[in-house]
Order: C-alpha cells, then structure tokens, then sequence
C-alpha cells in the first residue's frame, strides 16, 4: 500500500509540474512589442514626430535620417537624444542605413549607434560583399545588423537568398522582415519569420494588396488588415517564439496626415494579439 501510495503521490507532482511548467512558458511568453518606422511620418519634422509618438503611445522609435542623421554631430545627437528622454521615448535602432564598401564610412553608423546606445542598426547593402566588413564592424562594437528586403527583384527579396547570406556569419547579422514587402513576392510572412529562426530581429509591420497584372504582380499599401499578409500568423508565429525586437509600424504610402493609419494599425495590433 505503502509503494501504490508513493506511486500515486509522485504521478501527482509530475502532472502538477508538467502543468506548472505549461502555464509558466506561456506567463514566459514575450509581450509583443509595437512601435513606429519614421519613414510613415516622413513629412513631419523630428519635434512633430516626437508629439506625434505621445499621442500614440508608441515608445519605440526607428529613425530614418531625416529625422536623425547619423552623419550629424555629437552636439545634435546629444540634443535629440534628450527630447526623446524627456518624452519617455526611445529610439531603438535606425535605418534602412545606407552602407558602402568603405568599412570606415560604414563605422560612422556604429559611432552613431554607440553613442546613442542603440544596440541595432537596419541595412540592405547595395552589394554581398559589404557584408564582410559590417561584420567585422559588428563583431568590434557588439552591435547588432539586420538586413531589410523589398520586392521579390531587389537583392534580398527572396528569404532563401537571405537566409543562405546570414547562416555562417556572426549570429548578431540577422534579418528586418517587412511584412509588406515579403507579401508582394507571394511569400508568407508568418511562414517567413518561423524559417528565419532566432535571426528576424527588426519587423515591419506592413501590409499589401497583390494585384496580378499583364506586366507582373503590383503591390499597393493598405490599412493592416486590408491587405494579403498573414499578420495574424505573423503575431502568433512570434508570440510563441518568445520574440524580443518591436513591430515597427510603416507605410510605403506618402501620407500627409498618417493619424489615421497609424490608429488603424494600433487597434488592429491591440485586436489581433495572440
């Protein structure tokens, strides 16, 4: 009776532990992460971008140069990264950033990085061979690289290709996954960001149409949602994922006024949560 009732008692704390370690992996699960791409407030100022990520709420912040110039001066950086402090606001990584095969033009970007405390930098090298030398640079400054793609012409539109560039190089080169864009090739974001692995550490949260034309498939921005990316697959791809980076929300649209996308795009992120 004695070894039945230890029997019982030990079933009974594995199934209590099986089910504790359940509920801790999803209590564990990562809080996804909403922010914005500068270049959907492309036609506002830096001081009106500020006011305009406190009325939406979006902490997280990834600069094009328009906004913040990684060409500029210690003087301005230290100036900006000031307002942005005040006002509760962070900006995460910048970019697309434009790179060469200088490896010391390119370490200006890491300069930038370190003295903003940015741990992330976005790129698309016009050439392969650019990244021998941003991995060199990031592997000196412990500064991470991920690389955007476009359309499925551009030279990291098609994520094999990507996938097969960043494989053996340092872990900290990995991948910015646009949504959009990764779309407007037919591929599946969702499908997309579980392929990559541990490598997608940058998203765009963007969506488009595909329309199928006489000269080839046009891809036009919409409202998220409206469009034919898998956004939904993509947030519960990265919910179980554990995914730590942000989902910056952009829009190839040349908006004037973009209040409306992005409220639109923040109920659809609130709405769609996994």
């Amino acid at each position: 009776m004695k070894t039945l009732s230890l029997f019982r008692t030990g079933v009974t704390l594995v199934a209590g532990l099986v089910i504790l370690t359940s509920a801790t992996l999803r209590a564990g699960a990562a809080d996804l992460k909403l922010g914005v791409q500068t270049w959907t407030l492309r036609n506002l100022n830096f001081e009106q971008v500020v006011e305009f990520a406190k009325k939406h709420e979006l902490k997280h912040l990834q600069f094009i140069a328009n906004h913040f110039d990684p060409k500029g001066t210690q003087e301005e950086w230290a100036k900006k990264k000031a307002i942005l402090d005040q006002n509760g606001l962070v900006a995460y990584t910048f970019g697309v950033a434009g790179t060469s095969m200088n490896k010391e033009e390119n370490r200006k970007l890491f300069e930038f990085a370190k003295f903003m405390g940015i741990k992330l930098i976005i790129v698309e090298p016009g050439d392969f061979k650019i990244l021998d030398n941003l991995e060199e640079l990031v592997k000196e400054y412990d500064i991470r690289i991920a690389i955007h793609n476009h359309g499925i012409k551009s030279l990291y539109g098609n994520p094999a290709v990507v996938k097969n560039l960043i494989q053996h190089r340092d872990p900290r080169i990995g991948v910015c996954l646009d949504a959009g864009w990764v779309t407007s090739a037919r591929f599946d974001c969702a499908k997309v960001f579980k392929d990559y692995g541990d490598r997608v550490f940058d998203i765009h949260l963007k969506d488009k149409k595909v329309t199928p034309t006489d000269n080839g498939d046009v891809a036009v921005d919409t409202f998220l949602g409206e469009g034919d990316a898998n956004l939904k697959g993509l947030f519960k791809a990265a919910k179980e994922a554990g995914y730590q980076g942000v989902f910056a929300i952009e829009t190839d649209n040349n908006l004037k006024d973009p209040t409306e996308h992005m409220a639109k795009a923040i109920e659809f992120f609130k709405a769609n949560q996994p």
